[in-house]
């Protein structure tokens, strides 16, 4: 049955742009202010951004389309639209547990990024008035220790995210969306704007794009496929619950391409933003906590009018990691709700509940569980993230590009797409059923058995 004939009970983004916004706000993620722009610039600059963009039509946008056209035609959420589509193809129900991983996924990694989005709201109060960067790693590092102070930030970040998706697609999601992915544009832009007049604006564009082909290796190949795939969100059911909620007559490829775009530019700007800012207070270009939590405050505290766009790019942050969170715990919410027969309310509570707690074991794992090692030799947020990011959304993706490029069947992948069966989509075909596929697999294989991420 065509989708346009079956309608979500969760709702139906009420127009084209909202769900854009909606899957660009769950791509846009702390990873794009604090990793992409230094791997652009460690890796060889404008050669680095032209092999991240192969990466991301060689498997990012395919396997994007691929869980937009389950979530659309199946207009559940992603563990049954998942089986609705298998009984469509006259297959095993078993793919079910593809969706249900997909959930499984979102929630853990909720447990532990909202300790991360925690640090990044706890210093939008920051005074910046350290009087070297030495001090802010010492205060941040006080901070990891303080349990208490995580916990408490955690809780909060988790109480904003559970309302949001407790109060719907319509009145909860959307709403939001329009509100949070304007106001992180105008942030990202006006973060720009301030590095053009305060900062080293020529030498941080140099390093972010001055291409440089000699450092491109395996390794950094690697690097931009891992990147390409993780940013978008795939694997983790949310781009295909949101895909439940788009309207029949939007076109999924071009919907794909426009989310793709969003997310990249997100990222590069954020590099526009913050490098120059780096060079220009002489300090060394760093990534991750490094450079959000150390590097940076110091360098506002040297700048004009530093201490008000200090809080803004910390705004900025909890903007992107709080449109990413909706979107990891909306798949699980929507599958209690059919599967159960319960309100949003008490879905999003109880799921909201599990990944409070885990949370707390993630935020103590700096401090009082710093011993305690499930994995490896990986503390307890760091065996949350290896489990999710590392083996449960690989995997996630590669057998959503096999469902959909062996299993569907082609006229109903076509009907959906709305298009004909030429050189386009048989090209969409080759990449989802063997290249996208065997590059998620490489880069899976890469970060379990040999460490590389």
């Amino acid at each position: 049955m065509k989708s346009e004939e079956r309608r979500s009970i969760h709702g139906t983004w009420t127009g084209r742009w909202t769900f854009i916004l909606a899957a660009a706000g769950s791509a846009v993620g702390l990873g794009n202010i604090w990793k992409f722009p230094y791997m652009a610039g460690e890796y060889g600059g404008g050669a680095f951004v032209l092999v991240y963009l192969a990466c991301i039509l060689l498997i990012g946008i395919p396997i994007m389309i691929a869980e937009i056209l389950i979530g659309r035609r199946g207009r559940s959420s992603p563990a049954n639209s998942m089986s609705y589509l298998a009984q469509e193809a006259n297959t095993f129900q078993q793919w079910k547990i593809l969706g249900i991983m997909g959930a499984v996924a979102g929630l853990l990694i909720l447990s532990f990024y909202s300790v991360a989005a925690g640090w990044a709201i706890s210093y939008i109060f920051e005074g910046f008035s350290g009087p070297s960067a030495e001090y802010y790693s010492q205060e941040f590092n006080h901070f990891l220790s303080d349990g208490t102070k995580l916990v408490l930030f955690h809780s909060a970040f988790i109480f904003v995210t559970v309302f949001i998706v407790a109060r719907g697609v319509i009145k909860g999601l959307e709403v939001w969306i329009n509100r949070l992915m304007p106001l992180l544009f105008i942030i990202v832009l006006l973060l720009c704007l301030y590095a053009t007049q305060t900062g080293a604006f020529l030498e941080g564009v140099s390093y972010l794009f001055t291409p440089d082909f000699s450092k491109i290796d395996a390794m950094v190949i690697l690097a931009a496929l891992g990147q390409a795939f993780f940013t978008l969100s795939l694997g983790m059911g949310a781009i295909m619950a949101y895909g439940a909620y788009m309207p029949a007559t939007q076109k999924i490829g071009s919907t794909a391409l426009s989310v793709a775009f969003l997310d990249t530019l997100v990222a590069i700007l954020a590099g526009i933003a913050i490098f120059p800012i780096v060079f220009a207070n002489n300090l060394e270009p760093a990534a991750g906590p490094g450079l959000v939590f150390v590097t940076l405050p110091w360098a506002f505290v040297n700048m004009p009018l530093g201490l008000i766009f200090g809080k803004l790019f910390f705004v900025l942050l909890s903007i992107a990691a709080l449109s990413s969170a909706i979107s990891l715990l909306e798949p699980g919410v929507a599958w209690v709700v059919e599967s159960l027969k319960t309100n949003r309310f008490i879905a999003a509570a109880g799921l909201g509940f599990v990944a409070w707690t885990l949370g707390i074991l993630s935020a103590l794992s700096f401090n009082l569980l710093s011993d305690f090692t499930p994995i490896g030799d990986r503390n307890f947020f760091d065996s949350m993230d290896f489990l999710s990011n590392q083996i449960l959304l690989p995997l996630g993706g590669i057998f959503i590009a096999i469902f959909v490029g062996w299993v569907m069947k082609r006229e109903t992948v076509l009907e959906e797409l709305e298009l004909q069966d030429g050189w386009v989509i048989r090209a969409w075909f080759v990449l989802l059923k063997y290249l996208s596929p065997l590059l998620v697999g490489i880069v899976f294989v890469a970060a379990v058995f040999f460490g590389i991420t």
